[in-house]
C-alpha cells in the first residue's frame, strides 16, 4: 500500500523540482538576477502548487464531465482569486517594483495589465498541469479496458467451453445409449473409446492450446466411435497433409465442425453415410474441410440451417472470433445435396498468443 503511494508522491516532486529550477533559470536570465529570480519564485510556487492541486483534486473530479459550465466558472474565480494573492506575496516578501516583466513602467499594484500578465501566468501551469493529469488519467483508462477486455474474453473463453464439454460427452452417450439398448457386444469397446476422449476432453479442454498431432488423434477417436455405432455404411475419409508435429492450436476447435457433419450424415436412411474430412498445414496455418451428403428427401437446407444454430457451432463461431480477431476464414456451403465447412487458421509453434 505504502509503496504503491510513493510512486506518485516521487512523480509530483521530480515534476515540481524541474519546473522550478527550469523557471529559476529562465527568468534569472532574463533579469540578469538569479537571486530575485529565485525569490520570487520561491514565493510563487507554493501558490502555483495550491491553485493546480485545488484544479485537479477538487474542480475536475467534481464538475468534469458532469457540469462543465460550472468547472470552467470556478476555475477562472480561482485563478484570478491565486493571481491576486500572487500579486500581494511578491509585492510584500520580494519587490516593490510593481509588474517587473513589464517593458513600461506600472505604479497601480492591481493595474488591468499585471493582473492579466499574471493571471496567464498562473493560467499556462493549470492548463500544463491539467493536460498532463488528462493525458495519464487516458493511458490508465486504456490499460484499464484492455484489461476488462483481456479478462472479459478469458471469462467468455472458459464459458464456452464449459459448454462444450457437455455437450460433446451428450451426443457421445446418445451413440453409446443405442449400441445399449441393441445389446450390442460393442458397447464395451464403445466405452473405452469414450473413456479416452473423456480424458482428453477433461485435462486437455481447459489448457490454452493442444498439439495439432494430439488433435488429430481424439478427432480419428471420434470417428472410430461412431464406425463402432454405424458400421459399415460409415465411409469417412480422414486425409492429413503437411508437417503437423510441433503445431499448436485451441483445443476442441474442429470437433465440433465434424460432429455437425456426421449429424447431417446420418439422415441418410438407405446406402452410405459417405464424410470427407480434410486437415493440411501450409506454412504457419491450418486449412480444415470436412463434407457430407445429405439425403435430398430427409434433409433440406432449412433443417441444415437449424442444425448450425446448435450449441456447439454458434460456440466454435465466437471462439474463433475471440482467439483469431480478423484473421481466419470459416465458410459454410449448405448445398442442396451436400454440406461443407471450411477453415482457415494461424498455428502456433509454443504459445497462443494472449487475447
Amino acid at each position: 500500500m505504502l509503496s504503491s503511494l510513493r510512486k506518485p508522491v516521487v512523480y509530483h516532486i521530480l515534476f515540481w523540482t524541474a519546473y522550478f529550477i527550469l523557471n529559476v533559470l529562465r527568468w534569472g536570465s532574463y533579469f540578469d538576477d538569479y537571486g530575485y529570480s529565485l525569490k520570487s519564485n520561491v514565493v510563487e510556487f507554493p501558490i502555483h502548487i495550491a491553485l493546480v492541486y485545488f484544479n485537479l483534486y477538487y474542480l475536475l473530479p467534481r464538475f468534469v464531465p458532469k457540469s462543465i459550465l460550472k468547472y470552467l466558472a470556478f476555475l477562472v474565480i480561482a485563478i484570478l482569486f491565486f493571481a491576486m494573492l500572487r500579486i500581494l506575496l511578491t509585492y510584500t516578501l520580494v519587490t516593490t517594483e510593481i509588474y517587473k516583466e513589464a517593458v513600461y513602467e506600472e505604479t497601480s499594484l492591481f493595474g488591468f495589465n499585471y493582473v492579466i500578465a499574471v493571471y496567464i501566468g498562473e493560467l499556462y501551469v493549470v492548463g500544463l498541469t491539467t493536460g498532463i493529469k488528462l493525458m495519464i488519467d487516458w493511458v490508465k483508462n486504456q490499460k484499464l479496458t484492455r484489461e476488462l477486455e483481456r479478462r472479459h474474453h478469458e471469462t467468455e473463453l472458459a464459458y464456452l467451453r464449459s459448454q462444450l464439454q457437455p455437450h460433446f460427452f451428450f451426443n457421445t452417450l446418445n451413440n453409446l445409449y443405442s449400441l445399449t439398448l441393441e445389446k450390442s457386444d460393442l458397447a464395451p469397446e464403445m466405452v473405452l473409446k469414450l473413456s479416452d476422449l473423456m480424458s482428453y476432453v477433461v485435462y486437455k479442454g481447459n489448457t490454452r492450446s493442444v498439439s495439432l498431432h494430439d488433435e488429430v488423434k481424439q478427432i480419428q477417436h471420434y470417428i472410430d466411435l461412431e464406425k463402432i455405432r454405424y458400421g459399415k455404411r460409415l465411409k469417412t475419409s480422414l486425409h492429413i497433409s503437411g508437417d503437423i508435429a510441433g503445431k499448436l492450436l485451441p483445443p476442441l476447435l474442429l470437433t465440433p465442425f465434424i460432429e455437425n457433419s456426421f449429424k447431417h450424415g446420418i439422415h441418410l436412411k438407405e446406402g452410405k453415410i459417405p464424410i470427407e474430412i480434410e486437415i493440411s498445414v501450409v506454412g504457419d496455418r491450418l486449412e480444415f474441410s470436412v463434407k457430407n451428403i445429405k439425403s435430398e428427401v430427409a434433409e433440406t437446407p432449412a433443417m441444415n440451417r437449424k442444425e448450425l444454430s446448435g450449441i456447439g457451432i454458434q460456440n466454435t463461431k465466437r471462439r474463433l472470433e475471440l482467439l483469431f480477431p480478423n484473421d481466419f476464414e470459416l465458410n459454410i456451403d449448405d448445398n442442396l445435396d451436400s454440406f461443407r465447412v471450411t477453415l482457415n487458421i494461424p498455428l502456433h509453434e509454443d504459445t497462443l498468443p494472449d487475447h
